[in-house]
């Protein structure tokens, strides 16, 4: 589980069959104090990759800067160079996507805000939930 924001935009490729696979950096930042009481952040670079519906998501929604709760798995792949050099690259999988960027209270649209009715956070890489309702005005809360 990661949440941070996109190092760039996402890089959205089809494979064979029409399948979308999304890539992007993102950034988690870690803030703490020293012993001797100075603020100190630690930011930490990870490759995400987004298979089929969140893929062609991340690619219409997201853009460098976007806040975001990624869910999944490591996948560590190696290959060897064009000098025979043995490579290895370590990557999040994600299986679930939530995006944090707040909406906009305007009637105006951002481009990176997804049309009225369409539910913005919460996609899975399986399924899209419906369209959340919108509290009534009278709730207390």
């Amino acid at each position: 589980m990661l949440i941070g924001n996109l190092g760039r935009d996402p890089d959205v490729q089809y494979l064979e069959g029409n399948i979308a696979v999304a890539k992007f950096p993102l950034a988690t930042t870690e803030t703490f104090k020293d012993r001797a009481g100075k603020l100190i952040s630690q930011t930490e670079w990870h490759t995400v990759v987004l298979w089929r519906g969140l893929a062609e998501l991340a690619q219409k929604y997201l853009h460098k800067g976007s806040l975001v709760y990624i869910e999944g798995r490591l996948r560590t792949r190696s290959w060897e160079d064009k000098e025979g050099n043995k490579k290895f690259a370590t990557e999040v999988v994600g299986d679930n996507l939530i995006m944090l960027d707040k909406r906009s209270d305007s009637g105006a649209q951002s481009p990176h805000t997804p049309p009225h009715g369409e539910n913005q956070e919460g996609f899975g890489n399986h399924d899209v939930p419906p369209p959340m309702q919108e509290p009534s005005p009278d709730l207390p809360f």
